[in-house]
């Protein structure tokens, strides 16, 4: 119910992972009887997490490794990785760059052209790696890019912006068709980013196979603070995911939501699933891996702008493998460990079988869920207090 902000305005609540807490059901499973899994385009996956599309954790050997593991890591065709013949010495010069120096250093770094023919390459080196090809690029570089990406043997295409509609007006470029692009291509495509009911309703429309939930909730990522717009994901995903029901319901076909950001350890997963997600997308968790590019440091996707970067680098620090962030064992006592195994169990905490059981999980407005009876946690920086 929306409450009055001003004369004549008034403003709905939303909420955060911080805010909520899941109500364990009448029963309980063993975790390893549950069903983790879910679905892209009739493609099942054993892992419901995606790699973010950034340069500081995907690159061609981490996606290969992803795969193996069973989920999805997307690379991002407009980052380093298409730009430079040798992203390894980039990365390199960006991690050895101190904190003054970094945000100067990656606006630089993203002013060289990307080379097209980098496209088929890393994209063949993927598949040759035995991994699942999924790529990301921005609407304006999405009609050529995608053309290249799928002539390489792609596995999906993710059409990526910090906001996308259906609908898109400039005066400076003819905007993408996001019906026809969708309808053009033989591989699943993935739209985002979105928080509404309507906007995620309208994205459905365009024959996507998924849709990104999120507006600036990463850990690197400045867009709300810059531009001032977001939503809190735990709304955002709950009004999407009515958006997939109402539409499932209209025509039978069930489009996956993918929550996207915000997601540190494994009880923010959690909560996003009981939200509505299908899958969930993560880019500092991954970051923090010892196969990933960035070298223990993550950067926002939009620093590249030239005169309003809307992104910082920071040092997220290598804590294990990406083995260990999704299966454990735990070296932590963050929660950012076992991400796979902190799901299992509370799904068969929560008494829910599988992914979509899970929607139905009871969810309360819990604002002391991360402090009560903590104090200790709190001021020795252990566990939750960190």
């Amino acid at each position: 119910m929306a409450e009055w902000i001003g004369k004549d305005r008034r403003s709905r609540r939303c909420f955060g992972f911080d805010e909520i807490a899941l109500v364990p059901g009448k029963i309980t499973i063993n975790p390893e009887d549950v069903d983790i899994a879910w679905e892209l385009a009739g493609k099942k996956f054993t892992v419901p997490i995606l790699a973010a599309a950034m340069d500081g954790v995907v690159d061609v050997r981490f996606a290969i490794e992803m795969s193996r593991l069973g989920g999805v890591a997307v690379l991002n065709l407009d980052g380093i990785q298409t730009r430079y013949e040798k992203p390894d010495e980039v990365l390199d010069e960006i991690a050895r760059a101190t904190p003054q120096e970094a945000t100067n250093l990656i606006q630089k770094v993203y002013t060289t052209p990307i080379k097209e023919k980098l496209i088929a390459k890393r994209v063949e080196e993927i598949k040759k790696g035995k991994g699942y090809a999924a790529v990301s690029c921005i609407p304006q570089n999405a009609e050529k890019f995608g053309d290249i990406a799928e002539d390489a043997g792609a596995d999906c295409f993710v059409v990526q912006s910090t906001v996308i509609t259906s609908e898109h007006i400039s005066t400076k470029y003819k905007p993408l068709n996001l019906t026809k692009f969708c309808q053009k291509r033989k591989i699943p495509v993935i739209l985002g980013n979105c928080v509404t009911y309507e906007v995620t309703l309208d994205l459905l429309e365009t024959g996507c196979a998924a849709v990104l939930i999120g507006v600036g909730p990463g850990a690197a990522c400045t867009t709300r603070g810059v531009l001032g717009i977001g939503v809190p994901q735990v709304t955002a995903t709950i009004d999407a995911a009515a958006a997939r029901d109402f539409y499932f319901k209209k025509t039978g076909r069930y489009i996956p939501m993918i929550t996207d950001g915000g997601m540190r350890i494994g009880g923010e997963v959690c909560k996003a699933f009981a939200s509505g997600a299908d899958a969930v997308m993560i880019g500092s968790s991954f970051a923090r891996a010892k196969e990933a590019p960035g070298r223990g440091y993550h950067w926002g996707m939009a620093t590249s702008h030239a005169n309003l970067p809307r992104g910082t680098r920071i040092n997220v620090k290598i804590s294990g493998s990406l083995e260990q962030i999704l299966f454990g064992p735990a070296e932590v006592d963050d929660g950012s460990q076992n991400l796979i195994g902190a799901l299992a169990t509370s799904m068969g905490t929560l008494g829910v079988r599988n992914i979509k059981e899970m929607h139905f999980t009871e969810i309360i407005i819990a604002p002391s869920i991360q402090t009560e009876g903590k104090l200790f946690q709190v001021v020795q920086k252990v566990g939750m207090g960190k």
